[in-house]
């Protein structure tokens, strides 16, 4: 029940992680060019593949690095300072790697974070009202980078009334689509966003610590990386190992180092799969699906003794992938009961149980089985025998 943090293994990504290991022992360095997938041009072509997900063309998309890295390597190339134009616009409900980053960026251009990085205050700690982002949205403000959907709550935000703000005012915007990718269609090009980034682990199922991706606008394919390194060289040239950096005009130009291969063979099929299924398929059953384990919830655990309460939009059309279950005084020891009864689920602080059915796999049937054991766990009190101390990961 937790596809929105660690997606499970499926037989095509073991397959594909399989034979490029078999490749590596088999070929060595050959397998740079010689693999079925030539590892030169792994990045890209599993770039190109995803732009489906996100409304994208294929140059526009490219698997590389990490989140936190990949909005380094766009905001360090798209945040440029013009008049009073020196701020940066995010939200107080965002993961908080987003923020240390953009905190990162602001330091290395001079600027106090304290005063240039304007976070949006949402009113009960669960929702952003997009209204009060664009009232934000200054001529003091140079970029915007949000989530699509909030990690805690699980709201969807408007991405294209906000791109349009933003562009009416003369903003950059960005999304971190790392809750959304995979289960939410996107429409990148449509939009006009301009930039964007999201992991491969959670819905997209390439395994712990899998590769991300970047999204760039092929507008801004003329800018300059900010971090430049030698895997953003134009291809063709790449071996020429000149001082003089050339970068590749797509979004490949933003790669910093090799790409880990490894990390990025699984992702190869377990995208195979949400292709095939369709992204559209995709959000049809995860919006079925989060709706029956909200009925389920409001009308079996919302009153005395469970005390449950339901922390994401009802409306199916402002929620991603993934429900947030509230209970005022034992979120984390239900959690832990959850998890002793091989129920996978978790925590975020201050009263959130996380509990996201992955379309591709998880059953109504298994849906309502969760709820059933949670009457259990109250009933029976058994979250009481469990310490309130969290672990380091929860």
């Amino acid at each position: 029940m937790l596809g929105n943090s660690l997606g499970l293994l499926s037989q095509d990504a073991e397959r594909s992680l399989m034979r490029v290991l078999e490749e590596w022992k088999s070929m060595g360095i050959q397998g740079w060019l010689g693999g079925e997938q030539p590892w030169f041009y792994f990045a890209e072509m599993l770039g190109a593949r995803a732009a489906a997900l996100v409304g994208a063309e294929p140059e526009e998309v490219v698997a590389t690095g990490s989140t936190t890295m990949n909005i380094h390597s766009l905001v360090s190339t798209l945040y440029e300072l013009e008049g009073r134009r020196t701020k940066i616009l995010a939200d107080q409900l965002n993961f908080p790697t987003d923020i240390y980053a953009l905190r990162s960026q602001l330091r290395l251009k001079g600027f106090d974070p304290r005063e240039h990085l304007i976070l949006v205050r949402s009113g009960d700690g669960r929702i952003l009202d997009e209204q009060q982002i664009v009232e934000k949205m200054t001529n003091e403000v140079a970029l915007v980078l949000l989530p699509a959907v909030l990690y805690r709550s699980g709201q969807l935000l408007d991405m294209p009334f906000l791109t349009k703000e933003a562009h009416d005012r003369g903003i950059l915007i960005g999304f971190d689509c790392s809750h959304s990718a995979g289960v939410v269609p996107h429409f990148f090009d449509e939009w006009g966003v301009d930039f964007g980034v999201w992991c491969g682990y959670k819905y997209l199922n390439a395994g712990p610590g899998g590769v991300a991706f970047l999204f760039l606008n092929k507008k801004h394919f003329h800018r300059v990386p900010g971090l430049a390194g030698w895997f953003g060289y134009v291809k063709e040239k790449q071996f020429d190992l000149l001082l003089e950096f050339e970068h590749a005009p797509c979004a490949g130009g933003l790669q910093i180092s090799s790409p880990s291969i490894l990390s990025a063979a699984s992702l190869e099929g377990s995208l195979a799969i949400i292709l095939d299924a369709g992204v559209e398929a995709i959000r049809d059953k995860s919006i079925r699906i989060t709706s029956y384990l909200i009925y389920l919830v409001e009308e079996l655990l919302c009153g005395d003794p469970y005390n449950f309460c339901i922390g994401t939009p009802l409306d199916a059309s402002r929620r991603g992938g993934h429900v947030s279950l509230e209970h005022p005084d034992e979120a984390f020891r239900i959690c832990e009961a959850l998890n002793a009864r091989d129920v996978v689920v978790d925590f975020r602080p201050p009263n959130v149980i996380r509990i996201a059915p992955a379309p591709l796999y998880t059953s109504y049937i298994e849906v309502w089985q969760v709820v059933q054991f949670l009457k259990e766990i109250m009933e029976r009190k058994e979250y009481m025998t469990f310490e309130r101390a969290r672990k380091v990961i929860s």
